[in-house]
């Protein structure tokens, strides 16, 4: 018969796409963090204090920041670092140096399965461990639980916007973040639905009401400039500020960078203004992003 070459063609290609497509279903996780792979560097550095974040996960590890210059008794504001897939929190101190010249403390929370902690990665494991660091360091003495900022980066977004999405905050300052992990399933050639790790940023802005700040490259392949477009039509309060930049040499500027972020504080009441009580120097260089 004609058709019996056809049909067997059919049947193999069906065949063989429902193998590859299985095959991913199985494997996107160890696609989507491939920083559980990096081994950590050492113990933190100098005046940095472990925190232990208990979870159904395991035992997880953050690392807290203290505020610069501040007096006994002073409760400060908080930016909680949540960062991309192939980092570790061992990367972020010299990075986040620019919020405690700010007068913030930093915390940077690291995901099950990745350096020190135990458990394995996923949407509901990462989300556990970022609500419980919150309400860890928010029992701190340090901290002013009025000014509590959601940062993320790239996949961290997904871990801020959770937190944003279950905990009160004052802003949200999100970098080369996604509105959903539904769109890359079309880079494999996948329907959405087998996306197993969602993160629906962009629903959890269109609810969010406090200050956004968006940052983005303008060359990013990795995350294309598309999702934070669309994250800032939907945030109700929401700025964009793109660079002529990819996604792993952001932000071209460091200075730069920390000045927008430390404009947007100040107008969200985060932060003093220069000579409001503590230093607010961004002027130093930063390391580049990992």
């Amino acid at each position: 018969m004609p058709f019996q070459p056809i049909l067997r063609f059919i049947i193999l290609a069906v065949t063989a796409y429902a193998a590859y497509a299985l095959l991913l279903f199985l494997m996107q996780r160890q696609i989507l963090y491939p920083g559980r792979y990096l081994r950590p560097s050492g113990p933190p550095p100098t005046g940095i204090v472990t925190i232990a974040v208990i979870t159904s996960a395991g035992r997880n590890e953050a690392w807290f920041m203290p505020p610069l210059k501040r007096k006994k008794g002073e409760r400060r504001p908080l930016v909680i670092f949540f960062h991309g897939n192939g980092e570790l929190i061992d990367h972020l101190p010299e990075q986040a140096e620019g919020f405690r010249e700010l007068g913030m403390g930093v915390l940077l929370v690291e995901y099950p399965g990745f350096g020190r902690s135990s458990g394995q990665p996923d949407e509901k494991s990462i989300t556990e461990t970022a609500v419980a660091a919150f309400d860890a360091v928010l029992k701190r003495e340090e901290v002013d639980p009025e000014r509590v900022v959601l940062f993320g980066r790239s996949l961290g977004g997904g871990a801020a916007c959770a937190v944003a999405a279950r905990r009160p905050s004052a802003a949200l300052i999100l970098q080369s973040a996604f509105s959903s992990t539904r769109p890359f399933a079309r880079n494999y050639l996948l329907p959405a639905f087998l996306v197993r790790d969602v993160f629906d940023n962009g629903r959890v802005l269109a609810a969010y009401r406090p200050p956004v700040l968006l940052f983005h490259g303008s060359r990013d392949s990795t995350v294309p400039p598309e999702h934070s477009r669309l994250l800032n039509r939907l945030a109700p309060h929401a700025r964009l500020v793109e660079f002529h930049a990819g996604h792993n040499d952001f932000p071209p500027d460091w200075g730069e960078f920390y000045r927008i972020i430390a404009v947007f504080l100040r107008e969200a009441g985060v932060v003093q203004p220069p000579g409001g009580g503590y230093s607010t120097s961004v002027e130093r260089s930063h390391p580049s992003t990992s």
